[in-house]
């Protein structure tokens, strides 16, 4: 691995705004992908795994901004933080629909909870070094997971085949305006990490931990859901239909995944090099949500 830092790319960089949207889901099915259960619920994971997880991004955000010595930085950490925000608040208005459709996510969510606030929640530390140590750790680890969320958005904006299946436009759009804006912010997680510390150990540490922690919530999620489907009369999640979906184009593909671990390991790294903020940009001008939310600003 080569030991030069990667240089953000500027034109990549934008201000980011939260956009106040709203979904309607009285008409989206259970299964949203027609005849495909599988990759329903493996995305649907999404909206168990998002709500808990971005509210944990925010109150450490929120903790770190007096730590934060470049202007640039603070304001995009701040629009990072309005943005998180809105995600969590639009996944958590899918669960009552899916309570209302014979699936009670609650069993499992409760565990989410857990994990994001009680595991890797505050803790009784003495001031200084301590906890100061705790507040890196999970800005090292929301860098790991931003590189995931991203390398998600990226896919969803371009995941052609959804459309072609004939999936849900509402929940396409939720999907795809939120990719968008992980998207646009896909470095600053990163940019922050880099400015409170850096150090490669931690990053390293942190993408393992992250990595695990994502994979197990997310095979989990996914067995919940297919174990519960109240439509389903055995349903089962395996990695052979995860590897499978990923052939046809539902889901992103094994492969994609894993080469995306050494990218994040490279001492060269840097998210700015990674997606496309145009076309990000391009799909929230069009976004149903967004347009509305913006109307509705104007």
């Amino acid at each position: 691995m080569s030991n030069k830092q990667a240089r953000p790319v500027e034109s990549e960089r934008i201000p980011l705004t939260a956009r106040d949207v709203s979904f309607s889901w009285q008409d989206t099915p259970l299964h949203w992908v027609p005849g495909d259960p599988f990759t329903t619920h493996t995305i649907n994971v999404l909206h168990l795994l998002l709500p808990a997880g971005e509210r944990w991004f925010v109150h450490v955000y929120k903790q770190v901004l007096p730590l934060i010595r470049d202007d640039r930085l603070r304001e995009d950490v701040i629009g990072f933080i309005g943005q998180e925000a809105m995600h969590s608040q639009a996944h958590d208005e899918v669960l009552p629909h899916l309570r209302e459709q014979g699936l009670d996510p609650t069993p499992y969510t409760a565990q989410v909870d857990w994990f994001f606030e009680k595991l890797l929640g505050d803790r009784t530390l003495p001031p200084g070094r301590a906890r100061r140590w705790w507040l890196l750790e999970r800005v090292a680890l929301i860098a790991a997971i931003e590189h995931y969320t991203a390398f998600l958005g990226d896919w969803v904006l371009n995941a052609g085949e959804l459309d072609r299946r004939g999936a849900d436009p509402t929940m396409l759009d939720l999907l795809r305006w939120h990719g968008a804006e992980e998207v646009e912010h896909r470095s600053v997680a990163f940019d922050l990490f880099q400015h409170l510390d850096g150090g490669y150990r931690r990053r390293a540490r942190t993408w393992a931990a992250a990595f695990g922690a994502l994979v197990f919530l997310w095979q989990r999620g996914a067995r919940f859901f297919m174990e519960n489907d109240p439509t389903l009369v055995d349903g089962r999640a395996s990695f052979g239909e995860f590897y499978r979906s990923g052939r046809r184009g539902t889901l992103p593909t094994a492969g994609a995944m894993l080469r995306s671990v050494p990218r994040y390991l490279s001492r060269s790294y840097h998210p700015s090099q990674e997606g496309s903020t145009a076309q990000a940009v391009a799909y929230l001008a069009v976004s149903p949500a967004a347009s509305a939310a913006r109307k509705g600003g104007s």
